[in-house]
């Protein structure tokens, strides 16, 4: 039984591989970067498990992720690395910060980067990680200089896009070999992840696993409503009006779901009526949420707040460490390249 596990555990580092040594970590499991979450405690936590934390700068100023950065070094002893968004209008100030304090891997997410600065953040020595909805795409990002990619499935929380995980899987994990890809999306255990590796995968990236880690600063009220969830409770935002679009975000259905269904009605009713231009509705809409993932997050309103999960969230059944979290998914993988040997030698 051993030696099955010890074949179990070189198989997966094998597997793995190539995203550990582009990470610079023991495993190749990144954090998903969650708003409000993925701050210095549960980054360093990752990190120092083994796996690799990555701060979520969402709309940060150029302060506070500089003052994010180095509390997170003081805490993380492994390499950890920062999310930003590439419609934030200070982009590049914040990747000028990441390189200052010498941030070696930086995430662009939110929308397809420049090629300037994927080459402004190779030129100041650190790596980029980009975000490929599609094949295409994937192939363009690899031309314009981007050190590694990430393919998200719709299962995952937060903004998504309009296509499974495994179609995406499929799609892309066979015609790209020239960067590390990661597949994140509805990863729950450790079984999905030596799937994806076994697909050609160099690592995953898991999010909502995380939320309830001990380390995790989240309200109490917003990891009771993880342990509560299921599945199907991980909902998209429903569109009410083409008119008046709407951009996908999956989430807990709650009060402020509901609300915010009964809100477009209201503000598309004055627009018929006459009593708001197009603009001016399209914005009264865009706004409802403005604000509510914090009000969830830190302040525990998970009836009217936004409580954004992936469909993975069903997996979570209680508050752990972080290590644990990662053992635990590390085990199920390890076991599953056993599982995976000895089928494969008894057929």
């Amino acid at each position: 039984m051993d030696k099955m596990v010890n074949n179990g555990s070189e198989c997966l580092q094998a597997a793995w591989k190539r995203g550990c040594d582009f990470l610079g970590t023991e495993y190749a499991i990144m954090g998903g970067a969650m708003s409000w979450v993925s701050e210095r405690n549960l980054v360093a936590a990752i990190s120092n498990a083994g796996g690799f934390g990555v701060i979520a700068c969402g709309a940060m100023t150029t302060d506070l992720l500089e003052a994010e950065i180095k509390a997170t070094q003081k805490l993380a002893v492994k390499p950890f690395g920062v999310n930003l968004i590439t419609m934030h209008p200070d982009l590049d100030k914040l990747v000028d910060i990441c390189l200052a304090n010498n941030v070696g891997h930086i995430v662009l997410a939110g929308g397809v980067p420049s090629k300037e600065t994927i080459l402004k953040i190779k030129s100041g020595g650190a790596k980029s990680i980009c975000f490929a909805p599609i094949l295409a795409l994937a192939k363009k990002l690899i031309r314009t200089g981007a050190d590694a990619l990430v393919i998200e499935g719709m299962e995952a929380g937060g903004h998504i896009g309009p296509v499974a995980t495994s179609v995406l899987a499929q799609e892309i994990l066979p015609h790209v070999t020239e960067v590390p890809v990661f597949v994140a999306g509805g990863i729950g255990r450790g079984e999905a992840i030596s799937n994806y590796l076994r697909m050609g995968a160099s690592g995953c990236q898991l999010g909502t696993v995380f939320v309830c880690a001990h380390e995790s600063i989240a309200h109490p009220d917003f990891k009771k409503a993880f342990i509560r969830a299921n599945a199907r409770d991980a909902v998209t935002t429903v569109q009410v009006d083409p008119l008046f679009p709407v951009i996908p975000v999956r989430a807990l259905n709650n009060e402020g779901g509901k609300k915010f269904i009964e809100t477009q009605h209201e503000v598309i009713a004055k627009y018929k009526a006459g009593k708001l231009d197009l603009e001016a509705a399209q914005l009264e809409i865009e706004h409802f949420w403005a604000g509510a993932l914090r009000r969830a997050v830190i302040e525990g309103d998970v009836e009217f707040g936004s409580v954004m999960a992936g469909q993975s969230v069903g997996m979570v059944k209680k508050e752990q460490s972080t290590a644990e979290i990662i053992d635990e998914l590390v085990a199920q993988a390890r076991n599953a390249f056993v599982d995976h040997g000895t089928e494969r030698n008894t057929s």
